[in-house]
């Protein structure tokens, strides 16, 4: 069975509310994992009206970060939470949503990120993440796929740790160039899917929706992967 988990900062859903669902829409995703959701005045309602709509429910609880994991009807959720990552002075909190859930014979550990613009603090909630959601993926027996906007390019530190740790699919199988921001002039690829490595990346890359969508909805540019875990 093929899963497709995707990743998208919704830039605070800012920008056009309908042309956010129809790429929501267009994705076919079973996890989306989300960056900048709301996190103020009715933020619950307003994630799960964008859910909604798009055919998705919100998994996770909380909003440290602005990051929940969203799913799909054949995604069935075992377990969610909201964890906060290690603070720093005078940063932004930051957040790890974690979902695991059972699609087909698939079991996945999911956990949505959003890194600082601040080096040290990039790095550091990086590794923090990786093992938490090994601890989460032990106890379930679950696939880790980790997946966010992470404020860096592949060839830095945080994203290198990532890569090696799990796999970069859109480096496995790349569809598309992989640029992610910004939506209108996309020129750097810093929004992506890492997947644990016994998983099979069938490809990744963008979501085939409209342009004009793609740049009202947000500032950055969703990523699909899809996976196959065993035979």
């Amino acid at each position: 069975m093929t899963i497709r988990v995707a990743t998208y900062n919704l830039h605070g859903m800012r920008d056009s509310v309908p042309a956010l669902t129809r790429v929501i829409t267009a994705m076919r995703a079973d996890v989306l994992c989300v960056q900048e959701a709301p996190r103020f005045g009715r933020w619950r309602a307003r994630r799960a009206a964008l859910a909604a709509a798009a055919g998705l429910a919100v998994a996770t609880p909380g909003r440290v970060g602005g990051v929940a994991v969203l799913t799909g009807r054949r995604a069935r959720v075992l377990h969610a939470e909201s964890l906060r990552l290690r603070g720093f002075l005078g940063l932004e909190r930051r957040g790890l949503a974690v979902a695991v859930v059972q699609a087909g014979g698939s079991r996945l550990a999911v956990g949505s990120l959003h890194l600082d613009l601040n080096d040290p603090a990039r790095v550091h909630h990086a590794a923090e993440a990786v093992s938490l959601m090994e601890r989460v993926a032990a106890r379930f027996g679950a696939a880790i796929v980790l997946a966010g906007d992470l404020n860096e390019q592949p060839h830095q530190p945080a994203w290198r740790y990532l890569a090696t740790r799990l796999a970069d699919c859109h480096a496995a199988a790349p569809k598309g160039d992989g640029l992610t921001f910004s939506a209108r002039r996309p020129s750097v690829r810093i929004d992506g899917v890492f997947a644990a490595r016994e998983a099979q990346v069938v490809s990744c890359g963008g979501v085939d929706a409209e342009i004009v969508d793609l740049s009202a909805a947000s500032d950055h540019l969703p990523v699909v992967a899809e996976l196959r875990l065993g035979h």
